[in-house]
């Protein structure tokens, strides 16, 4: 089962040097700073965060009201860009609600939630970007899904459980001061059950990966694949969890899915396969501008209307991260789409 989007070898060197080499090294200079950046004040451990409202986390699900019509191949229009606008309004505004009446359950629906999107662009870059050709069926997808999914958003309930759990009260606390306990979820029974399930799924990927290249697959995608899950483990055990996540938030995942956008608009796409990311860029930058604003607005709004306003820097944290919560969801739902008519599944 082949993804739509073939790419031309110039495209998919273009994407190697721009979004892939570059990340690694990255998240290789982090984990060989990791000792500094344990010591770094609390404040600034959240300045990935802080960039991201600017620099690719924010804006990359900018272009939304765009992608439907540029996958489709079609002409974007009024109706079509209003459609997805509707879209938000209903879904955001239903899980947005869902915050203000019940904090907790919608605080660790947004962690799965999250898995599954963050996994989801994953494995939509290593069939297009890498061309792997070592998950053939869908339940290998799903698989890989759910493993490179949970790299950041479990693994760091592993490592950092204190930290973690602060971060989820601290989503709680701007909506309600009766927390439901969630002291549980950080115990060391559950916590070694997912220890154990991680590395059963770690595991897994990479051995009937193996088996598929034994059986005929491409070696090298596979090899970056396994690779890439190494990387992601020692990086998010080693980081502080906010720090990290903050990360490849920004240039991790947000970078892949900016590239997957640009490869259903015509002239980004062109520019790629003759091995230029300039254009690229500017069209993505113009074209996410104008929703980047309204939504800077929109965590304005939430800021007003939220019942214990933030007034620390990680309390302002979990409200962007509540908002980002509000705007995922359906992103969510335009990505799963795009996974749809691209063949993923």
């Amino acid at each position: 089962m082949a993804v739509t989007e073939s790419l031309s070898n110039t495209a998919r060197q273009t994407l190697g040097r721009s979004i892939f080499i570059p990340v690694w090294l990255m998240l290789i200079g982090c984990i060989l700073l990791a000792p500094l950046i344990t010591a770094l004040s609390p404040q600034l451990r959240y300045l990935p965060f802080a960039l991201s409202l600017l620099l690719f986390g924010l804006p990359h699900g900018a272009v939304d009201h765009l992608v439907p019509a540029r996958t489709a191949n079609a002409t974007v229009t009024i109706r079509s860009m209003l459609s997805v606008g509707g879209l938000y309004f209903i879904i955001g505004g239903i899980y947005l609600g869902w915050w203000f009446l019940a904090p907790t359950s919608a605080a660790i629906v947004f962690v799965f939630m999250t898995l599954f999107h963050w996994g989801q662009g994953d494995i939509y870059a290593l069939l297009s970007f890498l061309d792997a050709d070592h998950l053939p069926t869908r339940s290998e997808r799903a698989l890989s899904v759910i493993t490179r999914g949970a790299m950041p958003m479990l693994v760091p309930l592993i490592t950092h459980p204190a930290s973690y759990q602060r971060v989820l009260v601290a989503f709680i606390e701007l909506f309600s001061i009766d927390i439901i306990s969630i002291g549980f979820l950080f115990s060391s029974p559950v916590r070694s059950g997912v220890t154990a399930i991680l590395v059963g799924l770690t595991a897994t990927t990479i051995v009937v990966g193996a088996w598929r290249v034994y059986t005929g697959a491409t070696v090298r995608p596979y090899l970056i694949d396994a690779g890439e899950l190494g990387l992601l483990w020692v990086f998010f055990i080693t980081l502080p969890p906010i720090f990290a996540v903050g990360v490849y938030f920004c240039v991790w995942h947000s970078l892949r899915h900016i590239a997957r956008v640009a490869i259903v608009d015509q002239p980004s796409r062109q520019a790629l396969n003759s091995a230029q990311i300039s254009p690229a860029i500017r069209r993505f930058t113009r074209d996410a501008a104008p929703l980047t604003a309204v939504a800077l607005l929109f965590f304005l709004g939430l800021y007003i209307l939220v019942p214990r306003p933030p007034d620390d820097i990680e309390s302002l944290a979990a409200l962007y991260l509540v908002g980002i919560a509000a705007l995922t969801a359906p992103h969510v739902v335009i990505v799963s789409w795009m996974d749809r008519v691209q063949a993923i599944w």
